[in-house]
């Protein structure tokens, strides 16, 4: 019962997250990416071409076309994988439809410009690309491409990844008949700048340096490493596949304004260590960020 407890306080705490994701992302597709005439991919992308084209309201549209979609979802992988799906898809359209009354009302004026195509599609990416990251994070999705891409990775073995950039590519190419190809390039641009703005947001603001060290005096290093920072370290037996020599490897993980101290430390006990320096996201634990 404590478990179920738990599970249903950690899927409400999730709620509020998703919704400000959403809130983000439809500011940035009716402050942004609509008055200018840009794109998005996935069935938002369909969704901004029949604005395009017919004047049809984004909020309405995409929950129009979302909805068979979750339909299918549902029936197929189940209500527990397709809950915060319908959540961000409700969510989204929802705020797509409030941007709509304020902006009507001039409440709200959008930012047009007719010069700096580059600024618009600059703000529109890390405007999506947050409130995408924002809804990822927290275990949603705004539906569409995704649901779609689960299909394709269940019946046709295609990877989740692959199906959504077929699906966008499509989308934003088909649009080339409605808006100027100098436009669809400005997209690519908003497009790169949400993937990386989304990947920064789900891999965790909070990044640290993790160094793999391969050396004969690692019991030494790791003490040395203790007592002059304070910090923990692992320690693994190896075998050279060359010289087939027995060899430990210390594994360490520190903050990026640790890491000449750490390299120096290692310098000091053994100059001949190996040492290979990478990047870590999301370092939780004693000494780093609490969950």
């Amino acid at each position: 019962m404590d478990v179920d407890i738990k599970r249903a306080l950690h899927s409400t705490r999730n709620l509020m997250p998703i919704l400000l994701g959403t809130a983000i992302y439809a500011f940035g597709l009716d402050y942004f990416v609509i008055p200018n005439e840009l794109m998005e991919g996935g069935i938002t992308g369909i969704a901004l071409i029949l604005n395009y084209s017919l004047q049809l309201p984004p909020s309405l549209t995409t929950l129009a076309m979302n909805i068979p979609l979750f339909l299918l979802g549902w029936r197929v992988f189940g209500s527990s994988a397709m809950f915060y799906t319908l959540f961000g898809t409700v969510g989204l359209s929802f705020f797509l439809w409030v941007m709509e009354l304020l902006m009507g009302a001039g409440w709200i004026r959008p930012f047009i410009t007719q010069k700096d195509y580059l600024l618009a599609a600059l703000y529109a990416g890390v405007t999506l690309g947050s409130g995408l990251g924002i809804v990822f994070r927290y275990g949603g999705t705004t539906g569409g491409s995704d649901i779609i891409a689960r299909f394709a990775q269940k019946f046709k073995g295609i990877s989740m990844g692959r199906a959504v950039l077929i699906f966008d590519v499509a989308v934003i190419g088909s649009s080339l008949l409605y808006i100027p190809l100098e436009k669809v390039l400005y997209t690519l641009v908003q497009v790169f700048i949400a993937s990386r703005v989304i990947d920064f947001i789900t891999e965790g603001a909070y990044s640290a340096k993790a160094f793999t060290i391969i050396t004969e005096h690692a019991e030494a290093i790791a003490g040395a490493i203790n007592r002059e920072m304070d910090r923990g370290a692992t320690l693994f037996s190896a075998r050279g596949a060359y010289s087939g020599q027995t060899k430990q490897v210390l594994y360490c993980v520190v903050s990026r304004n640790e890491i000449g101290r750490l390299r120096q430390i290692v310098k000091a006990v053994d100059p001949r260590a190996f040492m290979v320096i990478s990047n870590v996201h999301d370092v939780l634990g004693e000494g780093f960020r609490e969950e």
